[in-house]
């Protein structure tokens, strides 16, 4: 205590740069090896190769030419910043690739990788470190954190590590503001979070104010009801700031159809997947399946919901020491209810918006704080350890015997097969091997622990040196096999991704402004790593209308619009001129997946023009350009009488609209039922059309028939795009470009009216002549995104002034209020002198040990025993006893063998 009688502890240095740099080794441990196998590039499998590669690539490209507007090389055209904003757009980790060329940004997605997991275990630890005794317990647990499982099953996506990083420092902000009244920090960390991405930032929300909860219940803080008030203000002031780019994103996010999609009933209460509750628990004990390959509960149904939370050698143990010994305690009840959440759908749901599908998307929060009753545990001297661990390696063998040895298949009476992990008849030891690593590493792990469990109370500095270096090395052990592994299910870098794909200039004659391009056979976003526009997308965030027009049309459109060759007729509605079909080394593979059939392409209309960088080509002789006319249209419930399958067909013949458009426009336009002479209104079915036709030469006159009206100058820019067309008579000009809020259109320079016509698509009615029609994009929601970041920007300056007036004014109003430290510290301080007792007593016995051993017995006399042993001790030693004195005294004065003393007991 000092003076005043509060606690004071020793002075230790800080570890968190150390902390950086452990982390930073190994994130470069398992990374590198593979970089230097891909001739400097990261590349894994799935998502991270075909999302998160080109979309930075592409994104980078963007925002160094300005072209943030509108983009029109994801799917058939995006709002730029309401798609990407959940990607990338508002990570600072985007924004450092900024002043690289664009050649390098595939180069640089490992090192920001590396950089991610390090800045993980950085903020980590200055969270964890406000409850701790010792630096080196927060440096331990800071790396438990940044290479869980579930920081590691995300390498699979890449944009989720942000949350990873900036979520401690959005809990360390939210203590700092209620314990030690530091303004301002609430609205940056809510600021930080908002605009590096928003979908993780509602799900922060919610942990918040349950971790608030918890904690204002449990006695942990002081907060005043004006307090309270003002925590509000910061975090609507964090909102605020980051306006620019939250208003634009719920403008888009809005649009999606799985906003609405909320679970009801018994799926809002239980899961329908009975194995997605041993699955939640599975991993926690065990490092992660990868996303897509699920080995522990193959019908659990969670392929890409980043379900991992496995701390590496200490797993469930430290959880369960400090929730087994504190049953009082604000984290056992803020885990026990982040655990009822995790098994309950709707609550679970709360995390990501209450989407019926499942993500465990949010389990870094639970991770962190694992983590952090990891480290209370180990500082804690009431714990057990032993009962944990016992506890942890019963679940984990459970695991292992149950999955690994319950029978899976009978036959004829007779089991023919073991093991309830995933199966794969055509290569039956593929999930067994992958079992057993799982489980291998799992056992080392708690193997590992059991050893150095011992040392945590006998030496401390040697339990925390083996502890660091033993979660380095088995975090670099499975998260080299969990990428190795990932990497055996892409398509072949060396052959088709470096150079098809990040190498390869695919050069195709005429204009490329003027129409799109389709892929056979090829990855997603092919469009984008060839800079060409692609109706083949892997985008979650596209336009209403691009979805409304798929499923119209009988394509199917969740995540991605990849639509099939029996929908030949959308094609040329769309623009597409080109085909491109990747060319295989093997021939039998290259066969399966070739364009052709029989030397006959899958579509009609095309045709096979050459090779071009590593591609077949083939144009599309039904090609029409942006920008043409219709002399017929169709309402959109007379083409819903047909089938989906011919209603893109009847899109090559009649413009398709609603009924208030087709009275407005039936001036110009003449009824396709009216001219083909039949009631729509009543058909079933294309067989009770005798005189509408839709086989391969119709089309093929359809679509010569539209070309032959289109705009003769199409040019895109930065905001829009320009149209230059002949009319021979007044009529509606139709884009396939999608309609959404934010297009305004101009004809010969004056405003025109856009109409939602096939759909999802834009038309403006136009005169006879010759006519320039002018589109343009703002971003909805943009200019007044940017007028409350300003405004934010003001009163959040204003705010610190004031807080800075006040607190030079008030001192003593402002000085921290932080019982739960005061209580820690004295624990500490206690601990301390434990210490300090326990290292005198040390070195005083070993003082005595020593003492003893500088007596030298000369001789023991023949004469026998006079009242005892009559010891000699050489006369000529300085420490010899006068004659008749009949004792010796050890160093210090005391005599051991006489009256011993408390110390020598």
């Amino acid at each position: 205590m000092n003076t005043f009688g509060t606690p004071t502890l020793k002075p230790q240095k800080e570890e968190h740069w150390r902390t950086f740099l452990y982390a930073l080794i190994v994130a470069t441990a398992f990374f590198l090896p593979y970089i230097i196998m891909d001739e400097g590039y990261f590349l894994f499998y799935g998502d991270f190769n075909v999302q998160q590669v080109p979309f930075y690539q592409m994104c980078h490209r963007m925002v160094r030419s300005g072209d943030i507007f509108w983009n029109w090389y994801t799917d058939l055209g995006v709002n730029f910043i309401g798609s990407y904003s959940f990607y990338l757009l508002g990570s600072p980790f985007f924004w450092i690739t900024i002043p690289f060329p664009n050649w390098m940004i595939p180069y640089l997605m490992g090192p920001l990788l590396i950089l991610k997991f390090a800045l993980s275990a950085f903020t980590a630890y200055f969270y964890i470190r406000r409850f701790t005794y010792s630096p080196k317990t927060a440096t331990l647990c800071s790396l438990l954190y940044a290479f869980s499982g579930f920081s590691v099953y995300n390498i699979f996506f890449n944009h989720f590590h942000e949350a990873i990083i900036f979520f401690p420092l959005l809990l360390l902000a939210v203590e700092q503001f209620i314990t030690e009244n530091r303004k301002g920090v609430v609205a940056l960390a809510v600021f930080i979070c908002a605009v590096s991405n928003y979908f993780f930032f509602t799900g922060m929300v919610v942990f918040v104010f349950i971790y608030w909860f918890v904690r204002m219940l449990s006695n942990c803080w002081r907060l005043t009801f004006g307090k309270f008030l003002l925590l509000g203000f910061e975090c609507v002031l964090g909102v605020l700031l980051g306006a620019a780019i939250l208003l634009p994103s719920f403008y888009s996010v809005i649009q999606n159809p799985r906003v609405d999609n909320i679970s009801y009933g018994w799926n809002a209460i239980m899961y329908g997947k009975e194995q997605i509750y041993l699955n939640i628990i599975e991993v926690f004990f065990f490092p992660p399946d990868l996303p897509a390959r699920p080995v522990f509960f193959p019908n659990a149904d969670v392929k890409w919901a980043s379900l991992g939370g496995w701390l590496p050698v200490f797993s469930m143990t430290g959880v369960f020491a400090w929730m087994q010994s504190k049953t009082g305690h604000w984290l056992r009840r803020l885990i026990g209810i982040l655990i009822l959440m995790a098994m309950v759908p709707i609550l679970n749901s709360a995390f990501y918006m209450f989407n019926s599908a499942y993500y465990a998307r949010w389990f870094y929060m639970p991770v962190l704080m694992m983590c952090l009753a990891t480290a209370m545990a180990i500082e804690d001297r009431s714990v057990n350890w032993n009962r944990a661990f016992n506890w942890t390696a019963g679940i984990t063998a459970a695991f292992v015997l149950v999955i690994g040895l319950f029978p899976a298949e009978v036959k004829n009476g007779k089991i023919t097969r073991y093991g309830i992990y995933s199966y794969d008849s055509n290569n039956p030891t593929l999930y067994l091997s992958r079992f057993l690593i799982a489980s291998i590493i799992a056992v080392a792990g708690l193997i590992i622990l059991k050893l150095i469990l011992p040392s945590i109370r006998k030496n401390k500095p040697a339990f925390f040196r083996l502890s660091i270096c033993s979660v380095c090395i088995l975090s670099v052990i499975y998260a080299t096999y969990f990428v190795g592994t990932g990497k055996t299910h892409s398509d072949s870098v060396k052959e088709m991704l470096i150079p098809k794909y990040l190498q390869s200039e695919v050069e195709l004659p005429g204009d490329p402004q003027n129409y799109r391009i389709d892929v056979y056979s090829s990855i997603d976003n092919t469009g984008m790593f060839l800079k060409a526009p692609c109706i083949n997308s892997f985008h979650s965030i596209v336009p209403k209308s691009i979805m409304d027009f798929y499923k119209f049309v009988g394509e199917e459109r969740g995540v991605a619009s990849r639509p099939t060759t029996k929908s030949y007729a959308i094609r040329p509605l769309l623009s597409v001129k080109y085909l491109l079909n990747p060319i295989r080394s093997d021939p039998v593979d290259d066969q399966r997946n070739s364009f052709s059939n029989n030397g006959k392409p899958r579509m009609p209309g095309f045709y096979y023009v050459g090779t071009n960088g590593g591609f077949r080509v083939y144009e599309n002789d039904n090609y029409i350009p942006y920008g043409f006319t219709y002399d017929y249209y169709i309402t959109r419930k007379q083409c819903e009488s047909l089938s989906e399958a011919d209603r893109a067909n009847t899109m090559l013949k009649a413009i398709v609209l609603d009924e208030e458009q087709a009275e407005r426009h039936k001036d110009i336009l003449k009824n396709l039922a009216d001219y083909y002479n039949i009631d729509l209104d009543d058909i079933k079915s294309i067989s009770e059309l005798p005189n509408l036709s839709f086989d391969d030469e119709t089309l093929s006159q359809d679509c010569k028939a539209r070309a032959a009206t289109a705009a003769y100058s199409f040019t895109r820019d930065n905001h829009g795009f320009t149209a230059k067309i002949k009319l021979d008579r007044e009529n509606l000009v139709f884009f396939s470009v999608p309609y959404e809020e934010g297009w305004s259109a101009t004809v010969n320079g004056q405003p025109a009216k856009i109409e939602q016509v096939n759909i999802g698509f834009m038309a403006v009615r136009a005169p006879a002549g010759d006519v320039e029609i002018r589109f343009d994009y703002t971003t909805p929601g943009l200019a007044n995104g940017i007028k409350l970041t300003i405004l934010g920007a003001l009163v959040f300056a204003a705010y610190l002034i004031l807080c800075y007036l006040y607190k030079r004014r008030w001192p003593e109003k402002c000085l921290p209020v932080n019982p739960e430290r005061e209580e820690l510290m004295r624990k500490w301080e206690k601990y301390e002198q434990e210490d300090s007792r326990a290292a005198l007593e040390e070195a005083m016995q070993a003082q005595l040990y020593d003492g003893y051993d500088s007596f030298v017995i000369k001789d023991i006399p023949e004469e026998g025993f006079i009242q005892g042993f009559n010891i000699n001790i050489d006369p000529d030693s300085p420490e010899t006893p006068e004659p008749g004195q009949g004792k010796s005294e050890a160093p210090g004065g005391h005599n051991p063998f006489e009256n011993p003393g408390q110390d020598d007991l």
